[in-house]
């Protein structure tokens, strides 16, 4: 049972702000507990670990993200979906000051380096998760618009391309941190889904 001492949803987001801002194996307990305003030790007895209570954090940012990435999905044509999804994803990525750059990423980089203090299985499940379903989602968008004559491609084959491109921009957004080489990018990725879009042309038109 979890102590009664501390809003729960209000841990899991100054955790996660630590977690996204530093790394797991950067954030230690005393710090998300100094922040929250609670006891290191009601973290241990409501989460048992800091990895667990990284994962409770994590799948709650997850959450919250699909919601915004069906509602990127969810209107206009298939051109304005994608813009409007490319935008969600760099606008995340440049959140904050300075800029957090891509929690599941980070998270990924973590793992792969063996950073990440007793990350496991559990949380590349979790990672996984999250870009399978962004990619199930991209997935429906683009057969909608193959239905409504706005594509005529592989929905599959696009969607886990467009995947793949946020997982670069995220890398990138990391090295360099030009966020106008990150619109570029994306503007141009729309335009390998769905051919150049002729009302931009003489131009590169910047996403959102």
């Amino acid at each position: 049972m979890r102590p009664r001492e501390f809003e729960h949803d209000e841990v899991l987001r100054i955790a996660f702000e630590q977690f996204w801002r530093k790394g797991v194996r950067g954030t230690s307990l005393s710090d998300i507990a100094r922040d929250a305003g609670v006891q290191r030790g009601s973290l241990y007895n409501a989460f048992g670990s800091k990895e667990a209570l990284f994962l409770t954090a994590y799948e709650r940012y997850a959450s919250e993200y699909l919601t915004s990435v069906q509602t990127a999905l969810a209107s206009g044509t298939l051109r304005a979906r994608l813009t409007a999804f490319f935008d969600l994803v760099i606008t995340n990525f440049r959140a904050g000051s300075p800029p957090r750059g891509c929690p599941t990423t980070r998270g990924l980089m973590e793992l792969a380096l063996g950073e990440g203090e007793g990350l496991d299985d559990d949380a590349r499940k979790a990672f996984a998760d999250l870009v399978a379903r962004i990619t199930a989602l991209l997935q429906e968008a683009l057969a909608e618009g193959a239905k409504r004559g706005e594509f005529t491609g592989d929905p599959e084959a696009a969607a886990l391309h467009i995947a793949t491109v946020t997982r670069g921009l995220a890398v990138l957004e990391r090295a360099f941190g030009d966020e106008a080489q990150l619109r570029k990018i994306a503007a141009h990725a729309v335009d390998l889904v769905l051919g150049k879009d002729e009302r931009r042309s003489g131009h590169t038109a910047g996403v959102g």
